[in-house]
């Protein structure tokens, strides 16, 4: 059985390859997650799946995990490097942002997402995801 961390990585790893169905197949099918492109909120796989898919045409973001806390009201905290990059590679946003994940019996039913702050130019905090 995957730990909640575990879950995390895969999922990750699955956004960054660009394989929503794979990310979709972790997400439970009333999921609520924050939009942190657009603002508010998205509700159901339905509007995550058009979501993504707008938002990687438009731009290209990488996001790896540097940490995961268990939180007292038992969501999971991931602190997360985040790069996000226009279509011709440029950096337009490199920052440490942090993603507060609700999750039951396997599934995310829920994601919050805070910025944390701007990176240096020169720093690259190391990650999980090899």
């Amino acid at each position: 059985m995957l730990t909640d961390q575990d879950l995390l990585i895969g999922t990750y790893r699955a956004f960054n390859a660009r394989d929503i169905d794979t990310v979709l197949d972790v997400m439970h099918p009333d999921v609520i997650c924050q939009h942190g492109w657009e603002g508010g909120k998205l509700r159901g796989k339905l509007e995550l799946r058009d979501y993504w898919t707008r938002h990687c045409l438009a731009v290209d973001p990488f996001v790896e995990p540097i940490g995961f806390t268990v939180r007292a009201d038992g969501r999971m905290l991931v602190t997360a490097h985040q790069v996000v990059r226009d279509l011709e590679g440029n950096v337009i946003d490199d920052r440490i942002v942090e993603h507060i994940f609700l999750i039951e019996n396997g599934l995310i039913r829920g994601m919050e997402i805070r910025r944390a702050g701007k990176c240096q130019p020169h720093t690259t905090p190391p990650g999980l995801l090899g």
